[in-house]
């Protein structure tokens, strides 16, 4: 698509506000970081020409604030070929409108999109009015973006009562190989105010035979290769109208890097951990690349800080969370296993010293009415094996049973206001109550889970797996699962949290109409999970 004959749009506004112009560095402050290492840098081309259109992979928003958010695009005319793009910083224009017609400009600028970071953008917009949406866009030479919308959230400062209801949804483990993304399609659909995206954005292994859309390569293990998956992923039209259309915060799993990697661990034996985190730094850097983040999350060789919060008034507080970068090692060999003496260790940890310390420090001056942690693997310690015996994930919480646990009793005795848990990463749908004492029916419930299934992992799925019954009797604060592919809705107001499990027919093949099989209700000061 060439959009070269639309007319350019015009870089003055008398709307335009200084402190938005002075604000939106994001991008800026890593091309001129990028541009030291180079030396004597060259000058950022004005008008560049391009091969074809450069904004194939379209345009994002993310990590809304009251007064802002980050924009995102990234220049590749050649998208699956490495992008296209000489090896020379562009400028490209962005202008952010109160209107979609884009009449009343409010901020405008120019980034430079630096080859060391794959010609990607990341524009700080700063300055704007909180709780409302607005439209962007971006020009690079004559050629212009797709127009986005996003939005900035409440101010902290104001009173829950005052700030307006949220409507969010939440997503995880989109498997280009394993089906089409139509659940995104019925997202949009729903017009949500903000979106999470918990995990396994991509997958990283090879190309296989008899797949319903086939992956562009081998396993992907350098710069290269995990810039061109994220290119194909990005490819989506579904995904690109989704990102078009809401704010985004995101956070990884394991296969933005590698499957079931915890820390410097990878799952497979005897890997050189040199090699590995030279991975691990190839795959972070190609993560930020293609992501809506802020200049915070800057990788920095193999470490890439993505635990952050984003606040809406003072109605809720979401904390998002890295369970993979800094845990130690799952207890015994992985799989679903015993707790035992392993999984016991007071040592073993999912989140870190540094983002446990930082996560109870949000908690414990948050004045939200609903703190919500967006993270990755499940807590609820469920028990999938029948009988006296307890075996668990050892990849998922209760494999870290002893810092689960803390978590637990710390929202308990800090008085955490309504913790609400957002779970990815198992490819089905989960809606639990977490008790403070594993295994006592009268324990205290700490607060609510609710896990989402994937978008196209593990193919189809079924409406009722055969083994329900069981799963209920071991574990009576699991209140509802299934295994269809989908998403799940939340809408978020002073009095009530409401969470709707949204699921589709199939994934292996495009048209499938939307279902929701389950609602459930958690009302402010009550952590029961009750149907809707």
């Amino acid at each position: 698509m060439n959009l070269s004959s639309r007319p350019l749009f015009p870089l003055d506004s008398p709307r335009l506000k200084r402190r938005s112009f002075l604000g939106a560095s994001g991008s800026m402050l890593v091309a001129l970081g990028a541009s030291r290492a180079w030396g004597n840098a060259p000058v950022a081309k004005e008008r560049p020409s391009f091969q074809a259109y450069p904004f194939q992979l379209g345009v994002a928003s993310g990590d809304p604030s009251a007064d802002g958010f980050v924009l995102w695009t990234r220049l590749a005319p050649e998208p699956l070929q490495g992008g296209g793009m000489p090896d020379l910083p562009v400028w490209v224009h962005w202008r952010v409108a109160e209107d979609e017609a884009m009449t009343k400009v409010v901020a405008k600028g120019k980034e430079v999109a630096s080859p060391d970071w794959a010609h990607s953008v990341h524009v700080e917009v700063t300055g704007l009015r909180p709780d409302r949406w607005y439209w962007y866009e971006f020009r690079a030479g004559a050629e212009i973006s797709p127009r986005g919308r996003t939005r900035t959230l409440e101010s902290p400062d104001r009173a829950a009562a005052e700030t307006s209801m949220l409507k969010m949804a939440f997503a995880s483990c989109q498997h280009w190989e394993a089906g089409f993304f139509t659940a995104y399609q019925h997202m949009l659909a729903e017009n949500p105010d903000i979106v999470f995206h918990l995990g396994d954005y991509i997958y990283e292994g090879r190309a296989k035979e008899d797949q319903i859309r086939k992956h562009n390569s081998a396993e992907i293990v350098s710069l290269t290769d995990y810039r061109n998956r994220h290119a194909q992923y990005k490819s989506d039209p579904s995904l690109q109208a989704m990102h078009r259309n809401a704010p985004w915060v995101v956070t990884w799993d394991d296969h933005e890097f590698d499957n079931n990697c915890a820390g410097d661990c990878s799952e497979e034996k005897n890997i050189d951990v040199t090699a590995f985190l030279a991975r691990r730094a190839a795959a972070y850097q190609a993560y930020y690349e293609h992501m809506p983040l802020r200049a915070a999350c800057v990788p920095k060789g193999p470490g890439m800080k993505l635990y952050r919060s984003v606040r809406h008034g003072s109605l809720v507080d979401f904390h998002v969370l890295d369970t993979r970068q800094y845990r130690t090692d799952q207890p015994n060999d992985d799989g679903l296993k015993a707790l035992g003496t392993a999984a016991m260790d007071p040592n073993a940890t999912l989140l870190g010293s540094v983002q446990k310390e930082w996560l109870l420090g949000e908690l414990g001056k948050s004045r939200a009415t609903w703190n919500v942690l967006a993270q990755q693997v499940m807590m609820a310690r469920v028990d999938r094996h029948e009988g006296e015996e307890e075996r668990c994930s050892m990849d998922q919480w209760p494999g870290y049973e002893v810092e689960r646990q803390a978590l637990l009793n710390a929202f308990c005795q800090m008085k955490v206001s309504n913790p609400i848990v957002l779970t990815g990463d198992i490819h089905t749908h989960w809606a639990n109550e977490l008790p403070c004492i594993p295994g006592q029916p009268d324990s205290q419930i700490a607060g609510a889970e609710f896990v989402c299934t994937s978008i196209t992992s593990g193919g189809n799925g079924k409406a009722q797996p055969p083994y329900m019954d069981q799963l209920k009797s071991e574990n009576p604060f699991v209140k509802y699962h299934a295994t269809q592919r989908g998403y799940v809705s939340c809408t978020i107001d002073k009095g009530v949290w409401r969470t709707d499990f949204r699921t589709v027919d199939f994934v292996t093949r495009p048209g499938a109409k939307l279902h929701t099989p389950a609602s459930f209700v958690v009302e402010s000061g009550k952590a029961a999970v009750v149907p809707a």
